[in-house]
């Protein structure tokens, strides 16, 4: 049988576990860290960064970093909420042709 894998998704921090047996263990970053920012960042060198590395550069490249995004999953650009992050979020925020928001 396949290895059953769980992931939060979270909008801060997101993390990773396996079923080992009946036991869920908790996967570990390259970092050692068992949670991982939920950024991801393109730089100008089109290299993709995710997780810590992603945090680091994100005062440099604020336009280009991605964070909290999990907020927008499966909601309208006309959406109240997604009309304030508009303003509030240092990287673009487009309407999709079904009117859904995507970054």
């Amino acid at each position: 049988m396949g290895k059953i894998i769980g992931i939060d998704l979270g909008t801060t921090n997101s993390c990773v576990a396996v079923l080992e047996g009946n036991t869920p263990k908790v996967l570990e970053n390259s970092e050692g860290a068992r949670t991982t920012p939920s950024i991801v960042a393109y730089t100008k060198d089109g290299e993709i960064l995710v997780g810590q590395g992603a945090k680091r550069q994100a005062v440099t490249n604020p336009q280009n970093t991605l964070y909290a995004v999990k907020r927008l999953i499966g909601r309208k650009f006309d959406d109240t909420v997604v009309q304030k992050d508009i303003n509030v979020a240092p990287f673009k925020i487009v309407r999709a042709d079904n009117g859904d928001a995507w970054v």
